[in-house]
This record gives C-alpha cells, sequence and structure tokens, in this order.
C-alpha cells in the first residue's frame, strides 16, 4: 500500500502532483483530489515527487509526511561560484592525520549519500563503513597478508604492477600505498535489483565525495582495492561483499594531513563537441 493521502482543506487542485509523477499513476478529474488507483500502485517509483512538489504541504505518500521533510529555498543553496570553487579545488587525498572522524559527521555523511539518484529510484544499495581506525588497521593487514599470499600463487595478474608493488611496499617499507593510511573506508555495493548496478554505486560515491569535500573531510577513490579484491576473492566477505559480488567500490575518507593552496589548470583536457539540429 503506497499510502497516498491528500489533505482536502490544504489541496489547491494546481495538478502539480499529477503532471509531474514519473510513472503517471496519479489522476485528478475536475475539482476532485488527486488519486491513484489501486491497480495502479504498482507501478509506483516510490520517489515522492509528489510529497516534494506539492505547493501547500497536502500530500503524504509511504507514510511520509511533508512536515517531515526540508523545505527547499534558493536562496540557501550554494551559489554556482561556491560549486566551482568546491570542485576545482578537491583533491584527491593521500596523506591523513591518524584519528577517527566524529562518529556524528560520518553519520551524516552517509545520511546524506543515500538521497544519491538510483536507475528507476530502486535503492537497492549497501554501505559498508569503516567508521575506527583500529578496525581499519586490522583489515588493511589482513588485505596485505591476502594479498602477497595471492600474488605468490600467482593469482595477481601481472599487468596489475601497481597491485603487485604494494606488498613489498607495505612490509619492507610500510609505506602503504593501497590505503594511504586512511583510518576510514566506504564500500558502496548494488544489490541483484540494481537496474544501473555500476553506475549506482559510482554516483552514491561521488554523491558522498562532495558532502564531504564541503565539510573538510578528504577522500580518495580506491581502485587499488577493487584489483585486489577481484585477485583475491576469499577476502570479499572481510568486506561485508558475497564471493561472487560484481558491482562494487570502494573510498578512502578522513581527516586530511595536507592543505592545498590553489586548485590545478584543467582547460583544454576535455573534449567538447556541440550537436548541430539534424537535417
Amino acid at each position: 500500500m503506497l499510502d497516498f493521502i491528500v489533505n482536502e482543506s490544504l489541496c489547491i487542485r494546481c495538478k502539480e502532483c499529477v503532471h509531474d509523477c514519473p510513472a503517471r499513476i496519479i489522476v485528478q478529474t475536475g475539482n476532485e483530489l488527486p488519486s491513484i488507483a489501486p491497480a495502479a500502485e504498482a507501478k509506483c517509483l516510490r520517489c515522492q515527487h509528489c510529497l516534494a512538489i506539492c505547493p501547500t504541504s497536502a500530500i503524504s505518500i509511504l507514510g511520509k509526511q511533508p512536515s517531515d521533510s526540508e523545505d527547499i529555498t534558493l536562496a540557501e543553496q550554494p551559489t554556482l561560484d561556491a560549486m566551482e570553487r568546491l570542485m576545482k579545488g578537491r583533491r584527491s587525498i593521500r596523506r591523513y592525520r591518524p584519528e577517527n572522524l566524529d562518529p556524528e559527521l560520518i553519520k551524516r555523511l552517509l545520511k546524506t549519500a543515500e538521497y544519491a539518484p538510483t536507475g528507476a529510484n530502486r535503492r537497492d544499495l549497501t554501505f559498508t563503513v569503516i567508521d575506527d581506525q583500529d578496525v581499519m588497521k586490522a583489515i588493511r593487514q589482513r588485505v596485505m597478508e591476502s594479498l602477497r599470499t595471492a600474488i605468490e600463487a600467482g593469482a595477481v595478474p601481472e599487468h596489475l604492477a601497481y597491485v603487485h608493488a604494494s606488498v613489498p611496499a607495505y612490509f619492507k617499507y610500510r609505506a602503504d600505498l593501497m590505503f594511504r593510511g586512511a583510518p576510514h573506508l566506504l564500500l558502496v555495493s548494488a544489490g541483484p535489483k540494481a537496474l544501473c548496478a555500476n553506475e549506482d554505486v559510482i554516483i552514491a560515491l561521488t554523491t558522498f565525495e562532495i558532502a564531504a569535500a564541503a565539510a573538510g573531510v578528504g577522500t580518495t577513490w580506491c581502485g587499488m582495492l577493487k584489483m585486489a579484491l577481484e585477485s583475491a576473492p576469499e577476502l570479499k566477505p572481510l568486506l561485508g561483499l558475497a564471493p561472487d559480488q560484481t558491482y562494487y567500490y570502494a573510498m578512502l575518507f578522513g581527516t586530511p594531513n595536507v592543505r592545498y593552496s590553489r586548485s590545478v589548470q584543467r582547460e583544454g583536457n576535455t573534449t567538447i563537441q556541440r550537436l548541430e539540429k539534424p537535417e
């Protein structure tokens, strides 16, 4: 049951919910209240567009009340200049302070990442987080030990030269090329109901990264961990993954132990194509 409820005293019959419903299941005839036929409920994407767009807070759905949502005021949104500075100044952080982030800040960043869009609003994602640096140290040690065994057994492809190099760097020189000494890690994985599994994972991590940057938290994408887990799949359960899990990716995060003074310059690095009107 969608529990689609319209407050008759608040509804102004503007039909905004009807026009904005992606599934086109909300109907309104004349001066009647908007409604959803029981037979159409299964088509609902559960996007809550109807709740969000109603100008008078007349609609509730899925047990969600408009009074529990945050009001959107354009004047309070980041300006383009502010977002441009944030994105241009974002750096992959590979030097972290050996300290835990505030647990409440981590929860807030994860909650923000939950708002990332997913294909058909399936939201079939799992966030696996390491929120304590002592746990991170233990997992780092286990991963590197298993990776060393996998390399000795010839299970790691030779072309993954950087992964190969990470093992002697770690055990001989105590240089952490894979995890960069980060105190925390977020691994996002997609479940079987995800229609755009790979894209959903990347978008969620990107959302987390932008929120983290706004909070002064450093991040870096941990592609080497993905390579290591695919080479030694017995490690996957250690990070909350099924042995056959394919769609996942990880991000390191924590308090930066470095400060960048300016952005880099990337003009001309991207090819921009402008399409003309077809004949």
